[in-house]
């Protein structure tokens, strides 16, 4: 996945942080339709089918929060999902599910990408923090050397 792509579904996640679980689907369906949000993430560019698959991508991550959420908690000493950050959050998400479910992407390229977002989409500590608790969560899936 490029980078262009995984920012349209890490910009899904977190609008979905604004809305209760229940809504999520209905949010992603027009999140991924909507022109003036497109153009404004810089996806214009991404084919339908591609959005769609993303949107798919982003649901798939959106099911699986109590998952993910639970094993981030084990590894965030301190800082439980609920004290966290929306962006972080769904950047840590998202990398969780990429190390956890998608074997075409290596996890320290997970990692990377999504540190990079958190330079853009973070807090001056950002890029620091998402690295230690993925970090963390590599170890915990016994995915490091």
């Amino acid at each position: 996945m490029n980078r262009q792509k995984r920012k349209f579904v890490f910009e899904q996640l977190f609008m979905c942080e604004f809305y209760d679980a229940k809504e999520v689907e209905g949010q992603l369906l027009n999140l991924s339709g909507d022109e003036d949000l497109l153009q404004e993430m810089e996806s214009d560019t991404l084919s339908e089918t591609v959005r769609e698959e993303l949107r798919k991508r982003a649901a798939t991550i959106m099911q699986h929060r109590e998952e993910l959420d639970t094993q981030i908690n084990q590894v965030a000493t301190g800082w439980k999902t609920h004290r966290m950050g929306r962006a972080e959050l769904a950047i840590i998400r998202l990398a969780l599910y990429e190390m956890k479910y998608d074997d075409e992407i290596p996890y320290r390229v997970a990692i990377n990408e999504e540190v990079e977002l958190a330079k853009i989409y973070g807090g001056e500590d950002s890029p620091g923090f998402v690295n230690a608790v993925l970090g963390k969560l590599a170890v915990a899936l016994n995915l490091t050397e």
